[in-house]
């Protein structure tokens, strides 16, 4: 936790200049955008009432910083940009109106973060040092120095959102009991929130599915989406969009990113954070945007600036062209590779060269999406000719796409490659010919672990000779060809180590793009075509991440094929990707867990950590959806693509994986033939309108919500409780017990996991007490409302290696005094109940991923 930053301008210890959360979730109180302490400087009046007498020394001060803000330190840079037919677009803060020659040099990723300090200029928030230190971003960057950053808006999502509205509704009581407005908490900035990560594959395999699981969402979670929705009408400036419209990200990427805002005259880059990690993918966009923990976006939805270390950029050039056949998602599993082996935590990526104009926009906004898990904060395309001709296929009109290109070209902002390019200054250098890539999945347990296509067999086998890691499963030579046959709904069945039993077209970072979506469905016809068809107990689903997907699979015929080999539509949002997967069937299930097979997921996923995906899936193979349905085809991940055939047609022959798979001309035609602007304009105009089974939602106009003690999905947090005007400070841990010793790349899915609630764990029991059956648990992140719940569930994941258990894997712990071994929380709770304090020790990388809000808290709370 970062102390809050003093302005030297000030000596007085009421100056904070900027409170990350470390106090924040005791002291934002107001949405004041000067004032983090429950003072709001433009209401001098109100001031008295809320706090009484004043002291001198917040007097001066308030008086100091209102002169401040009434003077911009960099007026002078304000210009007209006129339209091409007469009249204006507005007025902007003009970078090459500094006169500067450092600019020309500087990573178009930090010219963003440049025009934000200047026209966020304030001398208080953000200070002109604070300008001149981006400006010389080539010298200041490699001390570390640190700068502040005012995003344009917030991305949320519901797992993440319902979490960050609980601390919004709790903090308007706690203003309440203050005795002031609660009105005064509101976003200052925009804030999107996207439901879809509540919708589980409980059905598959149906023409019903998408309905079918809909129901069952609502169902499990109408008080979460009963809240989200009186939070949309409560706050300001919040919008939310309903569940079964599309997964967050590709919703953002086609609908919600502004490129360029327009605010009161005033235009400048759009820029977000988000509280999920894959945030990212919009920098396909040329949008600068990244995940941030669920404090954090809190602190910036209530104007406080982000404090960050001005990154390191990494100067990533593209050259030459994908060879035929070869995916966005075998590029993007490729560039994880080489990045994480480079070293960019930290860093922003940004990609260039002439290799770029042989990549979509679509191709671009998957290597961004994966920024998170080849370590880097950013991974940043700037805007250039394919970003246009991207905003006007999604139904941005004309004049916005002009006013986008005219602003971008006139703040230097914009990169056309058709003219000779400044050589801008990067922290370090990679190169890619896009011609080299090969065709590759990822695993079994790391995003990382790239494996080409042609060497999988050998690796598996590797893998199931090695000890237990991140690259071994440590199964005897003499049980590794070992058969499991069982009966499949009164059909003979069989399994092995290997067998795919899950295979999921799903995710924001695949489902988004037209070449790889569409390339599954031609896998698909292909396999009709010649008779083969995926075994009946591999549970096939297919995900979109919004309705224009289902709209070009219908307008290409392809969708029919999918269905044919088990691929129907089950829902739209994240699904397997996040560990909603649903059950397996009994049968499979139980074939799995008593004969300790090593079963296989296949998903075009981003994340296939050990636990995430379904806890009977010991291995977790990340691929292009078109791969996805090759491996259910195939039926096992221990196969030689190019020597072994995947099937038996129709007409007795073997059928090799060459003859299903399409090139990449293929893939290009049905592409222009089926994904067109009207599909873009008539799914989002109908967007917001919502569906029956949330416009069905009954809400309260209170701008207070009616807290229910007994809901087991919203609960008012403990945080504000004794809340005072002054913050209480830090406090001493002495003489604590160790309460879990782990090692390294313990990440939030670890600390905070988002899946299952195991039917033995304090979660679970809590549950139980308060009446909610077993079959109504959900998940984790569905509850992520109540902190009950989430105390009781933080380091609850099922694979955790906790090593003061001596080898055995799962979230229990050693209780010192006593010796006992007991579940997390329980110890936890044994030690507090003690007065004993504990810390937690670990290794690199503790912490890394998306839940960062719930990793901070959980462990407080315990």
């Amino acid at each position: 936790i970062q102390p809050p930053r003093i302005s030297p301008a000030f000596n007085s210890e009421v100056n904070c200049r900027s409170l990350s959360f470390s106090s924040a979730i005791r002291s934002l109180r107001i949405s004041a955008p000067r004032w983090s302490h429950g003072v709001d400087w433009r209401y001098p009046v109100s001031l008295r009432s809320q706090i009484g007498t004043v002291s001198p020394v917040l007097e001066r001060f308030h008086r100091k910083i209102a002169t401040m803000a009434s003077e911009h330190p960099f007026s002078g840079l304000l210009q007209t940009l006129p339209k091409p037919g007469g009249g204006e677009f507005g007025k902007y803060y003009s970078l090459p109106a500094l006169n500067d020659p450092r600019i020309e040099k500087l990573p178009y990723s930090i010219r963003i973060l440049l025009e934000s300090a200047i026209r966020n200029c304030d001398n208080f928030q953000v200070m002109k040092e604070d300008v001149e230190k981006i400006i010389d971003w080539e010298n200041s960057a490699p001390k570390l120095v640190e700068v502040p950053f005012k995003p344009a808006r917030v991305l949320l999502q519901d797992f993440t959102g319902v979490p960050a509205v609980v601390d919004l509704a709790s903090m308007r009581e706690a203003i309440k009991n203050l005795g002031s407005e609660p009105d005064k908490i509101n976003p200052l900035v925009p804030v999107d929130l996207v439901v879809d990560h509540s919708v589980q594959v409980d059905v598959a395999r149906s023409e019903n599915a998408v309905q079918a699981n809909m129901d069952l969402e609502f169902k499990r979670n109408k008080e979460r989406f009963a809240f989200l929705k009186w939070g949309s009408s409560a706050f300001r400036n919040m919008l939310v969009v309903p569940p079964g419209s599309g997964i967050v990200h590709q919703v953002n990427l086609e609908y919600l990113g502004r490129v360029v805002f327009n605010t009161d005259g005033i235009l400048y880059p759009d820029s977000v954070v988000g509280t999920d990690s894959h945030t990212t993918m919009i920098d396909g966009l040329g949008v600068a945007g990244w995940g941030v923990g669920g404090i954090e976006a809190e602190a910036a939805m209530l104007g406080q600036p982000m404090s960050m270390v001005l990154p390191g950029v990494v100067g990533f050039k593209l050259s030459g062209k994908l060879r035929s056949g070869v995916t966005a998602t075998d590029l993007v599993l490729t560039v994880t590779q080489m990045l994480r082996k480079h070293g960019v935590v930290g860093k922003f990526v940004e990609f260039y060269g002439e290799g770029m104009g042989e990549l979509s926009l679509a191709d671009r906004a998957t290597i961004a999406n994966m920024s998170p898990e080849y370590g880097a904060t950013m991974g940043f395309f700037p805007v250039d000719h394919v970003t246009l001709q991207y905003l006007k296929l999604t139904g941005r009109s004309d004049e916005t796409v002009s006013m986008i290109e005219a602003y971008l070209r006139a703040n230097k902002l914009f990169i056309d490659y058709n003219e000779a390019q400044q050589e801008r200054v990067y922290s370090s250098y990679l190169e890619l010919d896009l011609t080299s890539v090969e065709p590759c999945i990822s695993g079994p347990k790391r995003p990382h672990d790239r494996v080409p296509l042609k060497d999988m067999k050998a690796d598996w086998h590797s893998c199931l000779d090695s000890k237990v890691g991140f690259k071994g499963f440590a199964i005897s030579k003499e049980q590794q060809n070992k058969t499991v046959k069982f009966s499949f709904n009164g059909e003979p069945a069989e399994l092995k180590h290997g067998s795919v039993v899950i295979a999921a077209i799903t995710s924001c970072t695949n489902t988004s793009n037209p070449s790889v979506m569409l390339g599954a469905g031609l896998v698909a016809k292909k396999a009709c075509e010649l008779g083969l068809e995926v075994k009946p107990w591999v549970k096939t689903s297919l995900a979109p991440g919004s309705g224009v997907v289902t709209k070009y699979l219908l307008q290409s015929g392809l969708q029919k094929y999918l269905n044919q080999q088990g691929f129907n539509i089950v829902g739209y949002g994240c699904t397997t990707c996040i560990g909603n997967s649903g059950d397996l069937n009994d049968s499979v299930a139980a074939a799995i867990a008593d004969n300790d097979l090593v079963a296989a997921a296949v998903l075009s996923g981003n994340r296939n950590f050990e636990g995430r995906v379904h806890p009977l899936t010991r291995a977790n193979y990340l691929a292009s959806p078109p791969l996805v349905v090759a491996y259910a085809l195939a039926g096992t991940v221990d196969i030689d693509f190019e020597k072994e055939p995947i099937g038996t047609g129709k007409d007795g022959k073997e059928v090799y994986f060459k003859d299903v798979w399409p090139s990449s001309e293929e893939v290009a035609q049905v592409v222009q033939s089926s994904v067109l602007p009207e599909m873009f304009k008539s799914t989002y105009e109908a967007i917001t309108k919502g569906n029956q089974l949330w416009n069905q939602l009954t809400v309260t106009s209170s701008s207070l919500y009616a807290w229910d003690p007994e809901s087991t999905y919203i609960h008012e947090p403990p945080y504000f409780n004794g809340m005072t005007m002054v913050p209480p400070g830090p406090r001493t841990v002495k003489d604590a017990h160790c309460l879990l010793l782990l090692g390294d790349s313990i990440t939030t899915d670890h600390i905070s996991p988002a899946g299952s609630i195991q039917k033995d764990s304090p979660a679970a029991k809590f549950l139980l007490d308060h009446g909610v059956d077993r079959k109504d648990f959900n998940s984790y992140g569905s509850r992520r409302g109540n902190d009950e719940v989430m105390a009781r569930g933080t380091f609850a994941n099922i694979r955790i290696v906790n090593k003061l258990l001596n080898g055995e894997v799962g979230p229990k712990t050693v209780h010192i005094p006593t010796g006992e071994k007991l579940f997390v929380y329980d110890a936890a709770q044994r030690y507090k109940s003690a007065g004993i304090d504990t810390i937690v020790i670990a290794g690199a990388e503790y912490g890394s991923g998306s839940s960062r809000d719930w990793a901070a808290k959980g462990p407080m709370l315990q």
